[in-house]
């Protein structure tokens, strides 16, 4: 989850949310990051997933099942707000998650 996470975050540095419409390698890329982020999240633990509780594990694994089942209607607004507010803001908790292990 954090390589995938750390990666999203790589691809839209210094990008701007018109650069999803423009950029359909961008686009591909992120949304690929995305999934791969809740596709790791179905495979956690319940021990893992109960040592992090901040981490909205149903709402990670329901953006994955989206991305994966409507991806001819996925908005790309909620791809960029994804990225740009909700993945930074996991990112310590998942690595403060695994500096505990």
């Amino acid at each position: 989850m954090i390589d995938a996470a750390q990666a999203a975050l790589q691809f839209v540095s210094g990008r701007q949310r018109v650069d999803l419409d423009a950029d359909q390698m961008l686009l591909f890329a992120v949304v690929r990051a995305i999934e791969i982020v809740g596709e790791a999240a179905t495979r956690m633990s319940i021990e893992a997933r109960d040592a992090a509780p901040g981490v909205p594990w149903a709402a990670i694994v329901g953006m994955r099942h989206r991305i994966v089942h409507a991806y001819f209607s996925i908005d790309r607004d909620i791809v960029w707000n994804t990225v740009m507010l909700e993945l930074p803001q996991l990112l310590p908790i998942l690595q403060a998650a695994l500096a505990r292990k």
